[in-house]
């Protein structure tokens, strides 16, 4: 269902519905998957462009970026390896600037900005930068645009009234920050000067600037290499190359969902609570399977006017493609062919499609990030060996601000540090890692890494014991957190996952729940039970969160008892766990080191579990 603009363009038309230009011109498979391949690769050069250039530890560490490549028409040709919701994000922002401005607005040497929620993207943080790409035409011999290159990336602050870009209890998506539906920043080669002037001025952070120079290169990069591409092929090869490859995508797709049994699968899911703690925002979904087609309804989501809790429809398309995606042969490529596949149909008003105007910084994560888990949840035993929840429970970052001492400028950290949680386990495999596949190649700092850069200590990263969801294969542990400020601060955060924790799949249990405690260990300790507006710290306060672990898969009485006995000395299971969780009884020392299962007591044990 689409979305349209304010200006009233359906930024979700789609494009493709017009005649191929090179619809006439023969290609074999395997130079249609040269022409991929090599722009794939393009894909991954901006986006390490992006890791190598960037001045702030959000863009320059994290990885938060994906590069895409898009044809003349803005259907998606190429991406590279990043955060799924960004890949399946990013053109839109790109369709809404071909709509609105007009082909003819996009010229060689041109760089274009967008970050607007309401014109395509996720949220204010995430910016779109973009670029065309121009062939001498082989019959008429003028330039013409065949690709786009484009570069998305997460930047540490959007302006509006509280730094970091997560202004969870704002009132509208104005008191979240700035709105850039699409803005030319370099015009024909030449740097508009006043455009990124007033970038910059509506930005808190110095380095921002440094970050969306990283991104105007990265494009610029792409642009130099497509074009290598497009000499060496020709442009109608290329674009035939395309085509080739969405329509292949296509095929794929309905031949796989074909095999899926018929049917309707319906489940719900929800978040605790929004930012302002009215609970329970709820997630429906009604998945039908007909033949090869496949149709995805979130009809019966919630529509309570006063939630703070909103995902935009790009934000919310882009969750439902990465599940989609995570339960499908991965040789598929995510492309335009793929995405057109699914039917989406995401009534406007209710949380996971708003009205424009609605504030968006904390519904990116949720209830965006729990389309996944109903998803999976409703396709749980259609599915069950593919139905693992592509989802978190963080609610939104740690924000952290203050003076620091070293420079006497402010900082804001994101606590952008590793952790563990939130994994679910899948069939035949243990969770394993960190994280789950919804964060892609998401990378955490290192403790040294950011106490290097902002006035802090980390004192814990542990993992938790019994705090993965039992199962037949078991879920992540969470971990426990503790980091220490060494200034004067405040800490900015809403939090989830603490009533609804991660969900099992097909039998399993459910994850542990977060908790998270600042000024922990203090006289005056401050819970969080939803949103932590600004609350202060001194100097020596330590914050505490447990992140919460991944669910099960399966009835855990089907557990190898003597898996659940490596779970035991690896930590991940208590004795007790053992016992109470999975019914394997242990006999002997975990501290000698002498456990060893008792077979006779567990065969014995989970007999009587099953007949009652």
């Amino acid at each position: 269902m689409a979305n349209p603009s304010p200006s009233g363009i359906d930024i979700v038309g789609l494009a493709n519905s017009r005649p191929s230009v090179a619809a006439h011109i023969d290609i074999d498979p395997i130079t249609a998957e040269v022409i991929r391949n090599g722009m794939e690769t393009i894909c991954f050069e901006m986006a390490v462009y992006v890791s190598r250039t960037a001045t702030t530890p959000i863009l320059n560490q994290s990885n938060e970026r994906n590069a895409t490549i898009l044809d003349a028409k803005g259907r998606l040709a190429a991406l590279s390896v990043g955060i799924p919701q960004f890949m399946l994000t990013s053109t839109l922002p790109v369709r809404f600037a071909l709509e609105f401005l007009g082909v003819d607005e996009f010229r060689e040497g041109d760089v274009f900005v967008a970050n607007d929620p309401y014109h395509g993207g996720g949220h204010l943080p995430d910016y779109n930068v973009f670029a065309p790409v121009f062939a001498d035409d082989p019959v008429s011999g003028t330039r013409h645009m065949v690709l786009i290159a484009s570069i998305q990336c997460h930047h540490g602050d959007t302006g509006g009234a509280v730094p970091g870009g997560y202004n969870v209890t704002a009132n509208d998506i104005w008191g979240e920050g700035v709105r850039w539906p699409v803005v030319k920043v370099i015009d024909e080669g030449k740097e508009r000067r006043d455009i990124l002037y007033a970038l910059q001025t509506n930005n808190r952070i110095p380095d921002y600037i440094g970050d969306l120079r990283a991104q105007i290169g990265a494009a610029q990069l792409g642009v130099r290499r497509l074009q290598e591409i497009l000499d060496h092929h020709g442009s109608d090869r290329v674009r035939a190359g395309v085509d080739s490859m969405i329509e292949y995508a296509s095929k794929r797709f309905r031949e796989e969902v074909a095999a899926w049994p018929d049917g309707v699968y319906e489940a719900d899911a929800y978040v605790d609570h929004d930012p302002l703690g009215n609970p329970d925002v709820h997630l429906h979904v009604k998945i039908t399977v007909d033949g090869a087609d496949l149709t995805v309804d979130f009809t019966g989501s919630d529509t309570r006017p006063h939630l703070q809790a909103w995902s935009t429809f790009g934000n919310t398309r882009g969750y439902t493609i990465g599940q989609i995606a995570s339960m499908m042969d991965p040789e598929i490529p995510k492309n335009e062919g793929f995405f057109e596949s699914i039917k989406l149909v995401i009534p406007e008003g209710c949380v996971l499609n708003p009205t424009s105007g609605r504030p968006v910084s904390a519904g990116t994560h949720h209830p965006g990030a729990d389309v996944g888990e109903v998803i999976a949840v409703a396709m749980q035993h259609v599915l069950p060996e593919r139905a693992v929840p592509q989802t978190y429970k963080t609610g939104i970052p740690t924000v952290i601000r203050g003076i620091d001492p070293r420079t006497s400028l402010p900082f804001v950290d994101h606590s952008a540090e590793v952790y563990a949680g939130w994994c679910n386990a899948a069939k035949g495999m243990d969770a394993w890692g960190a994280l789950s596949a919804s964060f892609g190649n998401l990378w955490k700092a290192t403790a040294e890494i950011n106490e290097s850069l902002f006035p802090h200590i980390q004192w814990s990263r542990d993992y938790r014991t019994d705090s993965g969801g039992a199962g037949q294969w078991r879920g992540i542990c969470g971990s426990h957190y503790e980091k220490e400020v060494r200034v004067d601060s405040t800490v900015y955060t809403y939090v989830v996952g603490m009533k609804y924790p991660m969900v099992g799949i097909f039998g399993g249990a459910n994850g542990s729940p977060n908790e998270m405690i600042l000024r922990y260990g203090s006289d005056d300790p401050f819970k969080v039970e939803h949103t932590a507006n600004d609350v202060p710290m001194r100097a020596g306060d330590r914050i505490m969160y447990d992140y919460g672990g991944g669910g099960g898969w399966g009835d855990a009485l089907d557990r190898d008892p003597q898996a659940v006995l490596d779970d035991v000395l690896d930590e991940y299971v208590s004795v007790e766990g053992a016992l109470r969780d999975y019914g394997v009884v242990l006999n002997g020392s975990l501290e000698e080191l002498t456990l060893e299962v008792d077979l006779t007591a567990t065969d014995k044990c989970r007999t009587t579990r099953r007949l009652y």
